[in-house]
């Protein structure tokens, strides 16, 4: 049976008769593995469970055995490794599963999540029906009623107080064709106020890493690491986040002997397999990193080649690391120079090195410095665009790089088009929507220069500050009124920061829609007793679609099973909403519908139409099936299919897959790799940022893609550029015929299998002609004609360009350490300051006005946070399964034996952790010298307790999960990104008293 730390229990039956096998102790995760048929290659399997365990599968190929048992491919719905699931189902129903063995990325593995992700499709804990609060009693309803009811609510305020008082929370569990669809659904209602997690954690890595050489993404592969010589890992532990990863790491650490450095403030599974462990000061990574920069300098173990072909600015980060000795390093990040010096040989002498960083890097107010710091060092050790070298960025949620290319965000549309008039422009032609008629969707304000504002080209809120757009007042806002109604569409919000103000601003909204396959702790959290719907969505498993992993590749799901219970696909969901308000034949003009089902395969096409930035083009419904169907003909390192029906592609086809679906590009396993042909998968950096600063050359010097026939660095590609090289002759017609309707000089937009002639000009040729023509560009051009004609001459068709180590449009151009909002070190407040206070992203956002405080004598401990390898994200999916569930049942904090001792507390005693802010949890204490001292850890996938609260009435009848606990954000603090607003979880203050 399964215990509950809770004062009430799961209510609903447990599958004890199945559990009482595993004893009454709880199970460790090799008991679990060896128990669930993963054990030696998962040869062995447990019979006779009902529930999510792992069994042997029969047949190896996708269809109906002599069994009747058909095997379908999907992929497992936690982190973002990708890993195939090969489900067993009979009759309509999910009777077991195993893992991929073909798959180049988990290779018949699975992690303790995705051993039990059958228990998530048929979890009896899950919402089975619409339902809404009526008296502080949920109500079951109909899915009409929900729509209408809901619809109704949304009209009202819209008509009242305008679309933006609406927030669209978009989800990372979206597959690509939902998350696609959530944001031009968004687009169609009229509003900017459109988020996903990606905010808060890795919205930093995006804006650092894309600022520097163009991209926002994983540069290589997990599989890549095989090729690496060393392996530096800060702010990570994909031991626990990444389980299947960790095969990756391995193998590397074994087969090449490369150095595996560990660099975290806390002694993680991860760190437990290091060659060097650096134990530093949480929010000092920008100091660490130049601590290890100052060596090389020092010592000229730079690559100086490189630099001087193929990075600008540089000599400005000598001059800041200058300043990092040894012994200022050592003052500020605790860790001795003699340390770092060691570590900076280990990764000169062991190249090409790979850095890989996750959320301990990213969830700072300084987290853009931290991810620019992390590629800077890279950048001085020539390890970019080159087989195991690169920044691999390890991403939390199955499609969180999906989502986030897919425009589910607040300030860019799908392909990160931006908000600007031409990118809109472009979506527009895209959708053959009338351009005015979008516009007069979205509202408009007076800036503060008493000039109209369209709120169509600001970007909206943030999902880490949507409680402020309830609870500022309207005149500080940045949008003509407060957020009224909020909808959580797959987002959990426990994992977010300030949940006292969470619960507040809940309170005082309008209307609260949640709509998931859980409840989620949204349904307790709020204190209300009317205005909470509750919508039921399929899980990925009831469904298909693509899925994009953390290394770029996208993969297909089938559907395993229909959907379960009363629930509905997302995309079905959304097209119900699109219905009630009136634009779903607007919005499913080219997306055939059936029985009120958007065709996936066909918002695949579509979003193949427009997203020319990042090269999701190639990816048509069948290459993807293809590749998923023939996963074994793929090389398990280079991920280049050898022979078959693939040959030459990369598995997944890695974004950019340029150009159309018929030019076959493979993908691009290795960004910025110029050892090989561009339309093999090469290129160099970005050419985003102009083709001088300061008079300075920002183009390549000496360095360009193998077979390149421009032998040097060159801009982005135009149709002017095409003519001045004399390439626009290779153009088809039907190619120049479309660019001539981008640039408005054709009224008839061509298709591509109709006869057209030259051009569509006739008569005189206007005269502003060469103009309008010439600026169209590799990112407009439908046709995908320029970029054909760019990689037949050898040329990326994003130019070729010096990766950027200074951002000058950045509040800090060259990363520099700033002491955290929250920090026991009042000492260096006044040497390392953090930002004024500033209003960006709509809100108002405090910065010195909070570091001017000091909190570190009445909260004098460091507190940080992180995952668990049992559960995920919020948790609510995780801690519903009771295999899961039954791993850890406690929600607790590491503390250091030392600082225990000091506060007479014991293992497994109950504290209380309080917060500066006021917030406080009550949660089991876990001494262990993993934390340092003056350090404390807590996980983040609980909720269900609050401050100390039960709350497991709350939850509707059947829908609670197994375990519940408090949720860490409760006392985590303010304290946001200087770009992106990324919150600050890794490094505020708190106090531990025994409870």
């Amino acid at each position: 049976m399964l215990r509950k730390k809770a004062n009430g229990v799961a209510r609903g039956p447990r599958m004890s008769s199945h559990l009482a096998e595993f004893g009454n102790g709880a199970v460790d995760r090799r008991t679990f593995l060896k128990r669930s048929g993963l054990a030696i290659g998962g040869g062995a399997a447990i019979t006779g469970l009902s529930g999510g365990m792992v069994t042997k599968a029969q047949a190896q190929t996708t269809g109906t055995g002599a069994s009747g048992v058909d095997i379908k491919k999907s992929v497992c719905t936690h982190c973002s490794v990708g890993c195939t699931v090969l489900a067993e189902v009979q009759d309509g129903v999910w009777i077991g599963q195993e893992p991929g063995f073909d798959s180049p990325f988990n290779l018949g593995a699975h992690c303790a999540k995705g051993a039990s992700v059958r228990e998530h499709a048929h979890g009896e804990r899950r919402l089975k029906y619409p339902m809404k609060l009526v008296g502080g009693k949920w109500e079951r309803m109909s899915w009409d009623d929900a729509i209408n009811e809901i619809g109704d609510k949304m009209t009202a305020v819209r008509d009242s107080a305008g679309p933006d008082s609406v927030y669209w929370l978009g989800s990372a569990k979206h597959s690509n064709e939902q998350a696609y669809l959530f944001r031009k659904f968004a687009a169609y209602w009229g509003s900017n106020n459109v988020d996903h997690q990606a905010r808060i954690c890795h919205s930093t890595t995006v804006a650092g890493v894309a600022n520097t050489w163009g991209y926002g993404a994983m540069t290589n592969s997990y599989n890549d690491i095989h090729n690496s010589k060393a392996i530096f890992l800060i702010g990570g532990n994909p031991a626990e986040a990444h389980p299947v990863s960790m095969m990756h790491l391995l193998k590397t650490k074994e087969e090449n002997n490369a150095p595996l450095i560990v660099l975290d403030p806390r002694f993680t599974r991860t760190a437990a397999h290091a060659d060097e462990y650096v134990r530093f000061r949480p929010g000092t990574d920008v100091a660490l990193v130049w601590g290890i920069l100052w060596h090389i300098f020092d010592n000229g173990w730079e690559d100086q080649e490189f630099i001087r072909q193929r990075v600008w600015g540089m000599d400005q980060i000598r001059t800041e690391v200058a300043k990092w000795t040894p012994e200022e390093t050592e003052r500020v990040t605790g860790v001795p120079g003699s340390q770092l010096k060691r570590v900076a040989r280990l990764m000169v002498d062991n190249r090409p090195g790979t850095v890989i960083w996750c959320m301990g890097g990213t969830q700072h107010t300084t987290g853009n410095n931290n991810t620019r710091a992390y590629c800077v060092l890279q950048l001085a050790l020539g390890n970019m665009g080159k087989a195991g070298g690169g920044t691999n960025i390890f991403r939390g949620h199955d499609n969180v790089q999906g989502a986030t290319d897919l425009g589910v965000l607040a300030d860019t549309l799908p392909g990160y088009y931006g908000l600007t008039a031409g990118a809109w422009g472009h979506w527009a032609r895209v959708w053959e929507e009338d351009l005015d008629w979008l516009k007069g969707r979205f509202a408009t304000m007076k800036g503060k220069d008493g000039k109209d504002k369209p709120m169509m080209n600001e970007s909206g809120i943030p999902v880490s500050r949507w409680i402020d757009g309830v609870l500022e007042k309207k005149e500080n806002l940045e949008q003509p009124d407060n957020t009224k109604i909020m909808v959580f569409w797959g987002h959990a919000p426990n994992s977010q920061t300030r949940l006292p103000e969470m619960q507040k601003a809940m309170g005082m909204l309008d209307t609260l829609v949640v709509v998931d396959p859980y409840p989620t702790m949204t349904a307790v959290l709020q204190d209300r007793t009317d205005g909470v719907y509750l919508l039921p969505a399929s899980t990925q498993f009831e469904t298909s679609g693509s899925v994009t992993a953390s290394n770029r590749s996208l993969q297909w799901r089938e559907k395993v099973v229909e959907p379960l219970f009363e629930s509905l696909p997302d995309h079905v969901i959304m097209h119900k909403f699109a219905e009630k308000f009136g634009f779903a034949d607007r919005m499913f003009r080219n997306i055939k519908v059936e029985n009120g089902e958007p065709v996936v395969e066909d918002i695949t096409r579509e979003f193949n139409r427009g997203m020319w930035t990042i090269g999701y083009t190639g990816q048509s419904p069948e290459r993807l099936k293809s590749h998923m169907a023939n996963q074994y003909t793929f090389d398990k390192t280079t991920l280049r299919a050898v022979g078959g029906p693939n040959d030459g592609d990369f598995y997944g086809l890695p974004w950019p897959s340029w150009g159309t679906p018929e030019m076959n590009h493979p993908g691009s396993a290795n960004l910025y790799d110029t050892s090989i042909p561009v339309a093999k998968g090469g290129m160099g950096f970005r050419a985003r940022f102009g083709v001088e600063r300061n008079g300075e050359n920002l183009l390549a010097e000496g360095s360009w893609p193998v077979g390149s026939e421009i032998e040097d660095g060159y801009p982005e590609f135009t149709y002017e550029m095409l003519k001045q090289l004399g390439w626009d002759s290779d153009l088809t017609p039907y190619e120049k015929r479309m660019i001539e309707y981008i640039a408005g000089l054709a009224t008839e937009r061509p298709k591509v299998d109709e006869e057209v002639g030259e051009t569509s000009q006739t008569g005189d040729i206007p005269s502003d002609y060469d103009k309008k023509i010439g600026g169209v560009n590799w990112k407009t051009d439908l046709s995908g004609g320029i970029q054909r004609v760019a990689i037949k001459h050898g040329c990326a068709p994003y130019g070729n360009a010096k990766a950027r180590a200074v951002v000058w449009t950045f509040p800090d151009p060259v990363p520099i350490h700033r002491e955290p909002l929250y920090t026991p070190r009042r000492d260096l407040v006044a040497d390392y300051p953090t930002y004024e206070d500033k209003t960006f992203w709509r809100v108002p956002t405090a910065y010195a006005s909070i570091q001017k405080n000091d909190y570190s004598s009445d909260f004098p401990l460091i507190m940080t946070s992180g995952r668990l390898v049992e559960y995920e994200g919020g948790g609510d999916e995780t801690r519903s399964n009771p295999w899961l569930a039954e791993l850890q049942q406690d929600m607790f904090v590491e503390i250091n034996p030392s600082d225990a001792n000091n506060l007479g507390i014991r293992d497994r005693e109950a504290v209380w952790l309080h917060s500066p802010e006021g917030g406080k949890i009550k949660v089991m204490a876990m001494v262990t010298e993993r934390v340092g001292r003056g350090v404390i850890f807590t996980p983040f996938h609980f909720g269900g307790y609050f401050q100390g609260n039960d709350l497991r009435s709350k939850y509707p009848e059947g829908a609670d999960p197994y375990v519940l606990g408090e949720a860490c954000n409760t006392a985590q603090t303010y304290g946001y990104d200087s770009v992106t607003q990324m919150q600050e979880t890794k490094t505020t203050l708190c106090r531990i008293e025994r409870a």
